[in-house]
């Protein structure tokens, strides 16, 4: 299978991290403390921080992303369009390879193919009043098209946007549910005053953090979505990577102690349409609950019920292969009975899989 194959196989996958005297998601509603599930004393934690993650570290890894700065200045999302736009005119041999790739911009492609300086054509149009119409139906067809190949957090979490004569919903292909522990936690019993410094004063706030957390994220990852937004499957192995080593690449003061543990992802055959859903259902997590809960080993976290719907599944000819990655030094029984994997290296550099 071609690595800039477009993904044809839905797929479900869980992520595990343990977080150790940190706060893995401050809540801004409520001094920052971790996110929280009174209720039940357990930690939450948003998708938009998995995201966060992956974004930061891909931009750091040189790829472009869809965020609102430029060479670190704040810029609206019409300035970066117009500077990702201007970069793609400008570039004659790019901009002619993508009208040949792409038959539905044939329709809408308003510029004579003789041109030495689409950008100037461009410039001409948008000053056009006559042809508003007809430049917003390029727009959006030409965003659409440079986006499948230049913003790859949008082929991997979609965005909605709404600039001049574009408005475009992309639902992006990865969904990751909010992340939550496996067990209640515990908070610090401290009131640990740190100091905040703005541009010309500094105030005094308090310092929020578990004793230890086992968390895990769901997410699924959709076929049809991949279609729209051009997806591939060597974006699906920067993805894996991402997410990994996103987390451990975000060492602030209070995200240290965050640990990558597994990674599982259950990936359907073609023709099949459907998902399991929320895999950490079928995860067991027990505990003496007469000890407090921190490490990892003070947990019984058990797989089988996992594993033995992935092979019914497997049965019922709906699975194509199970991968997995678990951290390299973890004890030996710690996660008990996990399903049968194809092994991948999520630590492996990322330069291996962006190569050619």
């Amino acid at each position: 299978m071609s690595n800039n194959q477009i993904i044809k196989q839905n797929s479900d996958f869980i992520f595990g991290f343990e977080a150790i005297m940190t706060n893995p998601n401050g809540d801004p509603d409520q001094e920052n403390k971790p996110r929280m599930d009174y209720e039940t004393g357990t930690v939450l934690v948003s998708d938009a921080r998995r995201k966060r993650d992956c974004r930061d570290f891909l931009k750091k890894k040189g790829f472009s992303i869809f965020v609102n700065t430029l060479e670190d200045n704040k810029v609206t999302m019409e300035e970066m369009f117009n500077h990702i736009i201007k970069a793609w005119l400008q570039d004659k041999n790019k901009i002619d390879k993508l009208y040949d790739e792409s038959p539905n911009l044939s329709k809408a492609w308003l510029f004579n193919s003789d041109s030495t300086n689409y950008w100037d054509e461009y410039q001409k149009l948008k000053s056009n009043k006559k042809q508003k119409d007809i430049k917003k139906m390029f727009n959006n067809l030409f965003l659409t098209e440079i986006i499948k190949r230049e913003l790859i957090d949008i082929r991997l979490f979609g965005s909605a946007m709404a600039i001049d004569n574009v408005s475009k919903t992309y639902t992006g292909p990865v969904q990751i549910n909010w992340g939550y522990s496996l067990h209640p936690v515990e908070m610090i019993k401290s009131n640990t005053i740190t100091s905040i410094m703005n541009e010309d004063n500094s105030t005094f706030g308090k310092k929020y953090k578990l004793y230890y957390a086992l968390i895990a994220h769901h997410g699924s990852i959709n076929k049809y979505n991949a279609m729209l937004t051009g997806m591939t499957e060597k974006d699906r192995d920067i993805f894996r990577k991402a997410l990994i080593q996103g987390m451990a690449a975000n060492q602030t003061d209070s995200k240290q102690g965050q640990i990558p543990l597994f990674y599982i992802e259950i990936i359907y055959k073609e023709n099949f349409d459907g998902y399991l859903g929320d895999l950490r259902r079928f995860i067991s997590v027990t505990y003496d609950k007469n000890k407090p809960i921190r490490s990892l080993s003070d947990l019984n976290i058990d797989f089988k019920k996992l594993a033995d719907v992935i092979n019914e599944m497997k049965q019922r000819n709906y699975i194509d292969k199970i991968i997995g990655w678990q951290y390299p030094f973890i004890e030996d029984g710690i996660l008990k009975n996990l399903p049968e994997y194809e092994a991948v290296d999520l630590w492996a550099l990322l330069e291996e899989i962006t190569e050619g």
